[in-house]
Formats: structure tokens, C-alpha cells, sequence
């Protein structure tokens, strides 16, 4: 990338559109002598009306087609949900910079804000995420999970209509969007874990384009970085991707320079449960991903991923 306009690409969605200029108003006030431009890159899951949440081909459903223009040059930078992000980095690509995370949490969205353990018995609880459905019924056994798909006004719209009586949306995206008047409690550790990676961007790059790096790289965290890390590194070691009943939330720990990674591996009706937590340096958190998985795995959860 010469010294002319970077592109950052994204996908064409309302949230995504919005996370792209939050970079790009991010990336002006931190060079201010360069051009940014925001083009928005249609993909595979944008196509479907209802896009499968698991099976074969959904891991990077809303992203090979964005790396693809990345990686010939379409764009310089791309912006990711990095929940949504695969764990495998495709070769020629890094994400290099992950800036402040946002609320990581999941939230219970209702008419009436009811909390989750005020809801009647049996109540219809919209969620198109495995890990989602599987909390709620960990949780609450007697709820009804109905499928519901579609951007965030798309699923209000669907809950004030009569589709289901409450629904679960990550905090950071209604933030983001700013959706106000919205009541709803916030689904918080440790009987609720985010998904990996959740309230995080990840911004994404050539690995021979030190232009682009050094650019993004102005906007990384390191401490959201880190624990981004940890978290998707657990997720990688168990074999997962972002459909798998799956949390994980990294945070700072009882020790300087440590982080405290939560973890949990569902079945996906919620019946069953492997939970654990460990605590090592943020200056690995590689590592210490993958020996909490490892715990997770002698304590059980292997067939609850499969």
C-alpha cells in the first residue's frame, strides 16, 4: 500500500457498517495526513435469508469473501466482528490490531426488561446462536428457544410483533448502533459466558503490507488483545468455531500482568456443562487458552463437542 487512500472493508450490514466508521473515525484522528475510505463487501451469509448457524461451510460465512478482497487488493484493512472471525488465520493474513472491547456481555432484551428468572414458565426466547440457546436452557429448562435471524432492528421488530416473548442480543451491538429505549438485563458471568472474541473488532491486514500494519496497529488495546487471545486460543484447541455451544471471557486477574480465563463447553440442549477457569501471564495468552481447554477436556467436555 503506497501513501494514497486506505480502504477498509466490511460487510455491507447496518452493525457492520457502523463498527467500520467507528475504525475509520478512530484511524483519522490518529493520522490525520491520510485518506480513509470505507467500501462495504457483500457476502456468502448476507445472501441468506437465514444463514445456518452450523454444518458444513458456515465457519467464515461473513468473512472469506471480505479476506478474499483483502488479500488481491480490494481493500487494505478489514474490519471483523471477532466472534464471528474463524480461529484459522489464513495464510498472507493477520489480524493486527484489536482496539478497547466493548461490553462483552449478552443481554436479555424485553418489552418489560423482565430478568431472565421473571420470565413465565415456558416463555419464547429468540436466538439463532448454539451457545445462546444452550445458556438459556442450562439456566432455565422450561424456556422455549425459537430460531430468530435478521439484523438487530429486524429482531425487535420480530419480538414487539408477537415471534417470542423476550430475545438475546450482544450488548456491544446495540451500543454501537445506538439503539435506545431498549430494556434489558445483562447476562453476566458466571452462569453466562460471551462468546469468544465477543465486543471485540479485529482488524485485519496483508502480512506484507507494512503500511496497513503499522496503521491499525495504532488503534490495538493490549489488553483487550490479550484476552481475545486467550479466548479464541481456547477455542481453537477445542476444535470450535463460532456455532459451537461455546464461552469464554478473559479478564484481568488477582495477580499484576495475569488474566483470568472462564470457560464453558455445552451440550447444546443445555442439559449438560463442563465449566472451569485458570489464571497465567498476559504476555501468553496462547497458552494459557489451550491448557484451559485441555482442563475442559480431561474434565469432560470432549462429548459435548462432537
Amino acid at each position: 500500500m503506497g501513501e494514497g487512500a486506505v480502504v477498509v472493508g466490511t460487510r455491507g450490514s447496518p452493525l457492520a457498517l457502523a463498527q467500520a466508521r467507528e475504525v475509520v473515525a478512530a484511524l483519522r484522528t490518529a493520522w490525520p495526513e491520510r485518506e480513509f475510505l470505507v467500501r462495504p463487501i457483500r457476502t456468502a451469509g448476507d445472501g441468506l435469508p437465514a444463514p445456518p448457524v452450523h454444518g458444513p461451510g458456515t465457519k467464515g460465512l461473513f468473512v472469506k469473501e471480505i479476506e478474499k478482497e483483502l488479500r488481491r487488493g480490494g481493500c487494505d484493512i478489514a474490519v471483523h466482528s471477532l466472534k464471528d472471525l474463524p480461529v484459522e488465520q489464513p495464510e498472507g493474513l493477520a489480524v493486527v490490531s484489536v482496539p478497547r472491547r466493548l461490553d462483552p456481555y449478552d443481554v436479555l432484551v424485553s418489552d418489560e426488561g423482565e430478568e431472565l428468572h421473571r420470565l413465565a414458565p415456558g416463555a419464547r426466547v429468540g436466538t439463532s446462536s448454539p451457545r445462546r440457546a444452550a445458556m438459556l436452557l442450562n439456566a432455565r429448562p422450561d424456556l422455549r428457544v425459537v430460531p430468530l435471524h435478521g439484523n438487530v432492528d429486524t429482531r425487535l421488530r420480530k419480538m414487539r410483533e408477537g415471534r417470542c416473548d423476550a430475545l438475546v442480543l450482544a450488548a456491544a451491538g446495540l451500543a454501537r448502533l445506538g439503539v435506545g429505549g431498549v430494556a434489558f438485563q445483562r447476562l453476566v458471568p458466571p452462569a453466562f459466558l460471551p462468546a469468544p472474541g465477543q465486543g471485540c473488532l479485529g482488524l485485519e491486514v496483508r502480512t506484507g503490507d507494512d503500511d496497513a500494519r503499522r496503521i491499525a496497529a495504532a488503534l490495538d488495546h493490549p489488553a483487550s488483545h490479550a484476552a481475545a487471545r486467550a479466548e479464541r486460543a481456547l477455542l481453537a484447541a477445542l476444535g470450535g468455531g463460532c456455532a459451537m455451544p461455546v464461552g469464554a471471557f478473559a479478564g484481568p486477574g488477582e495477580e499484576p500482568e495475569t488474566l483470568l480465563l472462564r470457560a464453558c463447553v455445552l451440550s447444546p440442549d443445555g442439559g449438560e456443562a463442563v465449566r472451569g477457569e485458570a489464571e497465567g501471564g498476559a504476555a501468553d495468552p496462547d497458552g494459557l487458552g489451550a491448557r484451559l481447554a485441555a482442563a475442559l477436556v480431561d474434565n469432560g467436555a470432549a462429548p459435548l463437542l462432537r
